[in-house]
């Protein structure tokens, strides 16, 4: 959410922003907010010239009621009682009118709230101008795309050539969407998972296993309305949600926080399963695990000054590309243009890992900078040693995101025979070399 100072004084700023977006049906809520935001501002001054007016008849009411109260002057007591009841008439009268000015401060707030959380967020210089994903900015590869000279199989054929997924009964309980993973899958996942988790330790991120439900006020600032109806699973009766990420529950975590200065960088790691709707275009496969309602991810999420977020930015990425290259799969990094940008946040960059089977990249992490965005939502500030109070910045990135990350892992892993290769960063989790095909009985 923009401070509404910035929205008052660079109104055609915001509206560029809005274009560089194509988001154009928002401009007129600028100028909606100008006009209510003037409106309120009229409001509250006159309620403070009320509340002033008030203090003033208040101290003349006094003077007058210790007169009746002290004075043998009955003619003066007569008089100072007739003041009295005039003072009171314009007392009520000014209570009236300063809690129909309340009254209307307080919807027209509400309006510009709402209004202000669909204002999309300043997006960085740096960033690409496009209208969707077609046009986000490949950045730089790392590793080199490897086909082999046989054909890799569907990940799920893989799996199942080590009796490692069960779909058909995960539709049974659950469902399209759904899956059980078993045996050295199910091992395999579960070590990856490990292996996050003490990568992201020795970088000096603080381990979390966060809650898994959040409160519609977390969930409102941490995300975007139209994230939040495309993503989010709502507890029915209770004003609870399951989380699409343990980002969500780790910023919520400072929300109406103070943070000294000299404990910036916040610097976490956290992992969670992750529950989404996937509502939307690419839908809900049929048979595999790409897009699913429930999967597992490590996270790492930083709070910091707002002149350390870009450092932060590119150092976040830059591990999740470290963390796929230490089990030998080929990545690259792409800018996201402006069109495919979130509202909230300033710059994006995914992290897609090679396919050997399709001859292409595919998404497997995003690294997020929301500047201040957040932290206004959330109101997430940090002190400094003269007692200056700023909103923080907050970023969030994948480290990894199994089961989607298992799909290139396998993918770049696996042998002729169907057997999967363990890399040696992974091989004292899963204590082999090697993912054997069973024999047929």
């Amino acid at each position: 959410m923009l401070d509404i100072k910035f929205l008052r004084t660079n109104p055609d700023i915001v509206k560029e922003n809005i274009k560089k977006k194509f988001q154009d049906e928002k401009l007129e809520l600028v100028d909606k907010v100008i006009e209510f935001d003037e409106q309120c501002r009229k409001a509250k001054s006159e309620g403070d010239d009320l509340r002033n007016q008030k203090n003033l008849k208040s101290k003349e009411f006094g003077k007058y009621k210790a007169i009746i109260n002290k004075s043998d002057d009955e003619a003066a007591k007569a008089e100072a009682m007739a003041n009295v009841d005039k003072l009171t008439a314009e007392i009520e009268e000014i209570d009236k009118r300063r809690a129909e000015l309340e009254e209307i401060e307080s919807k027209l707030n509400e309006e510009i709230r709402n209004m202000m959380l669909v204002i999309p967020n300043i997006i960085d210089d740096s960033v690409p101008i496009g209208k969707d994903d077609s046009e986000n900015v490949e950045v730089e590869k790392f590793g080199e795309p490897f086909v082999p000279d046989f054909e890799v199989p569907y990940h799920v054929d893989i799996m199942e050539k080590v009796n490692g997924i069960d779909l058909d009964s995960a539709r049974k309980t659950s469902g399209n969407g759904f899956y059980y993973l078993c045996g050295d899958i199910a091992q395999l996942q579960s070590c990856i998972l490990s292996y996050a988790r003490d990568f992201m330790i020795d970088k000096g991120f603080t381990y979390y296993i966060p809650p898994f439900m959040i409160r519609s006020d977390v969930v409102t600032g941490v995300m975007s309305f139209a994230e939040m109806e495309g993503m989010m699973y709502k507890i029915e009766g209770e004003d609870l949600y399951l989380i699409g990420t343990s980002e969500h529950s780790m910023i919520g975590k400072f929300i109406d926080t103070i943070i000294p200065q000299n404990e910036l960088p916040k610097t976490l790691t956290s992992y969670s399963p992750c529950f989404r709707k996937e509502v939307g275009a690419h839908g809900i496969e049929e048979r595999g695990v790409y897009r699913i309602h429930q999967f597992e991810k490590q996270e790492m999420i930083v709070v910091c000054e707002p002149e350390e977020s870009m450092d932060w930015f590119h150092k976040l990425y830059s591990y999740t590309v470290e963390f796929f290259r230490t089990l030998d799969i080929p990545v690259r990094t792409l800018e996201c243009c402006s069109g495919d940008l979130a509202d909230l946040k300033v710059k994006s960059i995914d992290v897609e890992a090679w396919s050997p089977r399709q001859k292409k990249y595919f998404e497997v992490g995003s690294c997020s900078n929301l500047g201040d965005a957040q932290a206004r939502r959330l109101n997430i500030k940090y002190k400094t040693p003269d007692k200056q109070k700023y909103f923080a910045h907050t970023l969030n990135n994948t480290v990894v995101a199994p089961p989607r990350m298992l799909i290139a892992f396998l993918e770049n892993n696996i042998n002729e025979d169907g057997s999967i290769r363990i890399p040696k960063a992974l091989q004292p989790y899963m204590r082999k070399e090697i993912i054997a095909v069973p024999e047929k009985k």
